[in-house]
């Protein structure tokens, strides 16, 4: 019999997303299941009970009770299982044979809520942190079950050791270098805003949400006298286009919700990216490096891991010192390009293909 690979739940977009795709293409004989699936790129996808319910993409409102749907999923035949899991998709648990197959675990982090509440707001509130009291000896309980555990960065397997007590081989998360190594093809509007940014600039793409501090690619800017361009869109646009024009007036500019081909020519063009949140891996520092970008990255988190200080890019120890961020835009921009390229290819999608194959024969 084939596996089953397992998702947490399936959205529209987003990193964790692209990762359970990259499973499923490794694996294109097992049964995918997931909590409820919002996007139709990877049917077929068989859905838990929670998806004929109310709490059907009510993620904070269903949290309470998806340890109990992991554990009481139908009889299934399989020869393994594959989770991947950044809350409790590892607690999966299938009755019929597939109970006895052993379990694997791609873990893209222990439940950050509960286990680094100072990583993610929804672990501040006095209930959060009273459920996740509740919820951490069963979390750790859960993740003595899997055979073997996979993490999505040292940074993470480090995670898993403190909290799950369990030791974790790292595979990095695939990212899609061969796509962003392509010259993008843009339209004749996307050729007229491509052209109306600086002809250098320090560029800050994400959400624009507090969490991703793109007001640090503003300061990299202030401190270097360069200018800087945010890409994306979000509810923090208005805070940042203030501290904009606050800080480095008329130097700031904001490219709202750019198409996949725009972002990408964005992206070859700039002088270095500016990535200033701690992230369990971070996928963008790899896209810009296959860009032939340098990346300033925080020296806590994943990023580390992929940007080579001083080689393709530079780790920012402190973004509140002026003198280290100067210093740090130096080092990204006297980067070359072809070391960046080539430092991206050893996360392309190829390479996690190859390795989650092993991790998967290896244990089973």
């Amino acid at each position: 019999m084939p596996g089953i690979i397992v998702h947490e739940w399936i959205a529209p977009a987003g990193g964790s997303e692209n990762v359970f795709a990259a499973i499923a293409e490794a694996f294109p004989d097992a049964e995918r299941w997931c909590l409820w699936n919002d996007s139709n790129r990877l049917d077929p996808v068989q859905e838990t009970v929670l998806a004929r319910t109310p709490l059907r993409g009510h993620k904070a409102l269903a949290l309470p009770v998806m340890p109990s749907v992991w554990r009481h999923l139908p009889k299934r035949d399989a020869d393994w299982i594959l989770t991947s899991s950044h809350l409790f998709a590892h607690h999966t648990r299938f009755g019929g044979p597939a109970r006895d197959a052993p379990k694997l675990v791609y873990a893209h982090t222990p439940a950050r809520y509960i286990w680094a509440p100072k990583l993610d707001v929804r672990g501040s509130s006095f209930p959060a942190r009273l459920a996740s009291s509740a919820l951490k000896p069963l979390d750790r309980k859960r993740a003595q079950e899997p055979v073997a555990i996979a993490a999505n960065s040292k940074f993470i397997a480090q995670r898993i050791a403190d909290t799950w007590e369990r030791e974790a081989e790292v595979i990095y998360p695939n990212v899609d270098v061969a796509r962003i190594s392509v010259e993008p093809q843009l339209s004749t509007r996307e050729e007229v805003d491509l052209d109306a940014l600086p002809e250098q600039y320090l560029l800050g793409f994400s959400r624009f949400v507090p969490y991703k501090r793109l007001d640090a690619a503003i300061d990299a800017g202030r401190v270097s006298n360069i200018p800087v361009v945010l890409a994306g869109g979000g509810d923090d646009e208005q805070r940042l286009r203030a501290y904009a024009d606050r800080v480095h007036p008329c130097k700031v500019h904001f490219v709202l919700n750019p198409s996949d081909a725009l972002l990408s020519a964005i992206l070859r063009r700039a002088t270095a990216l500016v990535f200033a949140p701690i992230e369990d891996f971070g996928i963008i520092p790899v896209e810009a490096m296959a860009a032939g970008t340098p990346v300033l990255v925080n020296a806590t988190g994943g990023a580390v891991e992929s940007v080579v200080d001083g080689v393709t890019g530079a780790h920012v120890h402190d973004w509140s010192s002026d003198s280290e961020l100067r210093a740090a835009v130096g080092r990204a921009i006297a980067s070359d390009a072809d070391a960046c390229r080539d430092r991206a290819k050893l996360f392309g999608a190829d390479v996690f293909d190859r390795k989650i194959r092993e991790f998967v024969t290896s244990h089973t």
